[in-house]
């Protein structure tokens, strides 16, 4: 199928932009993904599903459309009318699902400055948030940390003083977390997670539990960069997280700018219809529980649990029908 063009000549989509899945296996990783979301996955420990990326590590494929066969980079870069002509030499967000059969390691990410300098030409910082899908009872993050100086920081590491240094903070299903880069941050044992972040994969490790990898080596770790990253004192975002009842739905307004440059996150709790407006270039929602449709241009759209998809720039309205429990976020107008 060819784009369609206006009198002008302009192309125009007014379908959304469905995506393959990308999976990845990961030391901590387990088998939710096909259990709780019905992904046919490879073998082994599968940790993290890439919903909606055009990072070089993971792009996923277009199903559907004008574009289809097309990965979201391509696409992003020689059509840029179905993005609102965004700057940037990169598509700037990626939507994960995380499953943390076991711990994370203990992670920091950088700024978009220092991984201009010390990363590949082209990555991005890495400012991520989390919505918590699934979480055990008696489940905690690792956020934040007690060092008031960076000296005492570099301390800390070197000398292995975990319990110390570290923040705990208790977390349950249905909580909201922003993670700016900079912050000391990890997943925990049975912990999933919506992650929606910056297109970047640089992790830098601070600490990993002596745990080893396939070649039977303890993982690299990162300490000089965790070091010179990590925000000193630690800071906890203030958030003000907004709710709005619409009929018997509720719209949440997770973050967004100021506080968040990059993106900003909603959550629709919906039973029976809400109609949208377009209020940024594009959006993408990712459906994680219930079944419905998604209409645009007089058409309606088969989505339901385990769905991700985009919502081109030339789609002006929107409606959502169904019982869904739908996340949805939107770029930022920070530059780059």
């Amino acid at each position: 199928m060819r784009p369609v063009r206006n009198r002008i000549g302009v192309n125009i989509l007014t379908e959304p932009i469905f995506l393959e899945p990308v999976f990845h296996q990961k030391i901590w990783g387990g088998r939710k993904l096909e259990t709780d979301f019905g992904y046919t996955i490879p073998d082994g420990k599968i940790g993290e599903l890439w919903a909606i990326s055009a990072h070089p590590n993971g792009p996923n494929v277009i199903e559907n459309g004008p574009l289809a066969g097309l990965t979201l980079d391509q696409a992003w870069a020689d059509h840029q009318e179905y993005f609102g002509h965004q700057q940037g030499k990169v598509f700037p967000l990626l939507t994960k699902i995380l499953d943390a059969n076991d711990s994370l390691s203990v992670q920091v990410h950088p700024d978009d400055a220092y991984a201009k300098a010390h990363e590949r030409p082209g990555e991005l910082g890495k400012t991520e948030c989390w919505y918590v899908i699934e979480a055990d009872p008696g489940s905690y993050l690792i956020y934040g940390h007690h060092a008031k100086t960076r000296e005492e920081l570099a301390q800390m590491i070197h000398d292995g003083d975990w319990d110390d240094l570290l923040r705990k903070v208790p977390v349950k299903t249905g909580d909201f977390v922003y993670v700016p880069s900079g912050t000391i941050h990890a997943l925990n044992k049975g912990i999933m997670v919506l992650e929606t972040q910056q297109s970047s994969d640089t992790t830098y490790r601070l600490y990993d539990y002596d745990r080893v990898g396939a070649d039977g080596k303890k993982r690299e770790l990162h300490l000089q960069q965790s070091i010179d990253t990590t925000t000193v004192p630690s800071q906890d975002p203030k958030l003000d997280i907004q709710t709005e009842k619409r009929g018997d739905s509720t719209v949440t307004t997770f973050v967004t700018a100021p506080l968040s440059p990059f993106f900003s996150v909603y959550r629709i709790q919906l039973k029976g219809s809400l109609d949208f407006d377009r209020e940024a270039p594009y959006t993408l929602v990712s459906v994680l529980a219930g079944n419905g449709t998604f209409e645009a241009d007089g058409k309606s759209y088969p989505i339901k649990k385990g769905i991700h998809f985009i919502i081109p720039n030339q789609i002006e309205h929107w409606a959502f029908t169904g019982d869904m429990d739908i996340i949805t976020s939107t770029p930022g107008k920070a530059e780059e």
